[in-house]
């Protein structure tokens, strides 16, 4: 492995100042993130009425007061969280989703459009904003690339009032900044576990069980359809809801299984959940519920179709959202059949099934990935379940005839299944085809600027090379740094500091003080010193990498001017501007010298300058080079490149200081109030 440069990225992974105070998306994109030809169609396109990707209206009871409370709230323009109590400690399986559904579908005829959207990590948000921008433009959308079909349906929304955004299952607040903080002409609702971190201005709904006399109703509705249920009936039904703890999920599934096997009465039911409970001992009380649920239906399952238990353990191991039939459709085996296994578990209320794709609930896979113990032995399935999820996972990324490599479609599918995988794998687990797999598309997702969705495959990674190559070698080195490096770009420098200075005295040890990858390592530990806020020991050791760099490598060698310009951005933020601003000067004459005028790291110092300059007050030097360096970032790196939109952020910024300063007729005040310039601290292995 190699080491060089990384370039600079807009940091998109987590909301920042810029986006937190967004006033109205057309002023931050119109006119500025679409090629000139499409920049007017979100304008101009209307959604025919009713528009929606919405799943299937699903049966939701008990909930009057909870929905009184989202309409109250969505009504004053307000944005809803819906979460879960602390009562099953964190886990999902309450009804959130279903709450929100039940939502969508009544007041469907008060929006213009709504929209679901899988929102457990950022990617997939983004996923399902393309899935937007090809139901309103898809002819257009055929033809464009992600990032601007992303940026296309952010117009749409900023341009059309009305609708409703459902972000289900998400992970982390932060990733609904650059939405909620941007789109103000509709209603944001949000379904997460996460009590915590959401905004002021988001309030959300402690969702827990249901009333006793909800979750009778509603069993008996699921069992018994639309006949009225005897005396006895109903009082079996009040036993068993009672038995399963009032819990929605539990409920639904043995709902399901009793209307499949109307045989079998809810008091039989009960019976045979009692003699299950020991078997499930370990777990939270939820979770022990649904284990015991489980081993019922599945006991059904193995009798009615064992393919479906294949497919249900298989699942298990991938990404909850959108697995494709084809991903597990092994070689040689009929889709029909796949087909057919896959309604049967939807039928069983096991998975949401689609026609193409399937879902599982998070806590179905949580238990299905768990040991379970049959007849005084530990059932192997849901090891069986893991490697036929990992040979499904690179079957699917076989070239197409006639091509080398994977195509980006079959990267962008296969992805949150890889990072899924990675993030469940067994200890002392040895996959060598699946940690190459994993590299790839750790790199794409770097080489994208998600570089923070990438930390589990890393994880998975550097694991692997310490098993098989050792706690030293060098590409087991180089995958600690990125993983460090994944971490800070993540923010989680309490995980990143640590692990770059232990990779720094691992590189000083095996390679030497001045070997180029020390070199590399001591930079990038001194950027996340920087980041952290802590100058006091990223300075010298910036200022000590310099003077090796220049020693080992000479004046103008590429990492040498990356050393330069890191240095000088550290003393721009420690307010040196006497030190920062020739160092930024020298740093940009000799890039352009070296690398070139257009040369993305030419770029970046060209845009560190400006920025230098405008934290001076000289803004006669920084807007034209502001505005120099915002026409070479789109002629060399495209309209949409974060990069791009940076710098453009950066250019609009300092001229709103100088309207605000003719406005007031005073003087531009020196300071730094847009967002931050890139600086290139860090450099990544690749």
């Amino acid at each position: 492995m190699s080491t060089g440069d990384e370039p600079a990225r807009l940091r998109i992974e987590t909301a920042g100042p810029g986006s937190i105070a967004a006033q109205r998306i057309r002023d931050a994109y119109t006119g500025d993130v679409l090629p000139a030809e499409a920049l007017l169609t979100p304008e101009k396109v209307s959604a025919a009425p009713g528009t929606s990707n919405l799943p299937p209206a699903v049966l939701c009871l008990g909930r009057e007061e909870e929905l009184a409370w989202l309409r109250r709230i969505l009504s004053s323009r307000h944005e809803g969280a819906i979460t879960q109590s602390g009562a099953v400690h964190g886990l999902g399986g309450i009804g959130k989703t279903t709450l929100a559904l039940h939502y969508a579908h009544r007041y469907r005829g008060d929006y213009s459009l709504i929209w679901w959207i899988n929102a457990a990590s950022p990617d997939e948000i983004e996923t399902s904003l393309t899935a937007l921008t090809h139901t309103l433009v898809p002819s257009w959308a055929a033809e464009a690339n992600r990032v601007a079909q992303v940026a296309w349906a952010m117009q749409w929304l900023a341009w059309h009032p009305g609708w409703l955004l459902v972000y289900d299952n998400v992970e982390n607040p932060d990733d609904l900044t650059p939405y909620t903080g941007a789109l103000h002409q509709g209603h944001h609702l949000a379904t997460s576990r996460r009590t915590t971190g959401w905004p002021d201005n988001a309030p959300t709904l402690m969702l827990g069980n249901l009333d006793p006399a909800d979750a009778t109703t509603l069993l008996c509705r699921l069992v018994f359809k639309d006949v009225t249920p005897t005396a006895r009936q109903q009082a079996d039904a009040r036993a068993l809801a009672r038995e399963l703890g009032y819990f929605p999920l539990a409920i639904k599934q043995a709902g399901a299984y009793l209307a499949q096997n109307r045989g079998i009465s809810c008091d039989a039911y009960r019976r045979r959940l009692d003699s299950k409970l020991a078997k499930t001992a370990h777990g939270s009380d939820a979770e022990r519920t649904l284990a015991r649920i489980w081993s019922v239906t599945l006991h059904a399952l193995e009798q009615a179709d064992p393919l479906a238990v294949e497919l249900l353990y298989t699942a298990a191991w991938l990404a909850p959202d959108d697995i494709p039939h084809s991903l597990l459709t092994p070689p040689g085996t009929d889709p029909d059949d796949i087909a057919e296994a896959v309604g049967t578990l939807a039928a069983y209320s096991m998975v949401t099934d689609t026609g193409t794709t399937l879902s599982l609930h998070r806590m179905v896979q949580t238990v299905l990935r768990t040991p379970q113990h049959t007849n005084g032995s530990q059932s192997t399935r849901h090891l069986q379940g893991r490697d036929r999820a990992e040979q499904a996972a690179l079957h699917h990324l076989t070239p197409p005839p006639g091509q080398d490599t994977p195509t980006d479609d079959q990267w962008d599918t296969l992805t949150p299944h890889l990072a899924t995988l990675a993030a469940t794998r067994p200890s002392e687990h040895h996959n060598p085809p699946l940690t190459d797999a994993y590299i790839a598309a750790g790199d794409r997702l770097h080489q994208q600027g998600h570089t923070a969705r990438s930390i589990s495959l890393c994880e998975a990674t550097l694991a692997q090379y310490e098993q098989v190559l050792g706690e030293t070698h060098p590409d087991t080195l180089a995958s600690r740094n990125n993983l460090a490096y994944a971490y800070r770009v993540a923010g989680d420098l309490g995980r990143a500091i640590p692990l770059f200075e232990v990779t720094l005295a691992q590189y000083e040890q095996v390679l030497g003080e001045t070997h180029p990858n020390t070199l590399s390592s001591r930079n990038n530990l001194a950027g996340a010193y920087r980041v952290a806020g802590d100058l006091g020991r990223a300075i010298p050791l910036f200022e000590v990498t310099l003077a090796q760099r220049e020693q080992v490598l000479g004046e103008t060698h590429p990492n040498t001017l990356s050393s330069r310009n890191n240095l000088a951005g550290a003393y721009r933020v420690a307010g040196d501007l006497g030190r920062a601003i020739p160092l930024f000067e020298v740093t940009l004459a000799q890039r352009e010298q070296v690398l070139g005028e257009t040369h993305p790291n030419t770029l970046t110092s060209r845009n560190n300058l400006a920025a230098a300059y405008r934290v001076a007050g000289d803004l006669e030097r920084a807007i034209p080079l502001f505005e120099v360096t915002l026409a070479q970032y789109e002629q060399v790196l495209g309209e949409t490149h974060p990069n791009t939109l940076t710098s453009r952020n950066n250019l609009a910024r300092v001229r709103e200081l100088v309207q605000t300063a003719q406005q007031l007729n005073t003087a531009t005040p020196a300071t730094n109030t847009g967002q931050q310039p890139s600086s290139g601290t860090s450099e990544r292995p690749v």
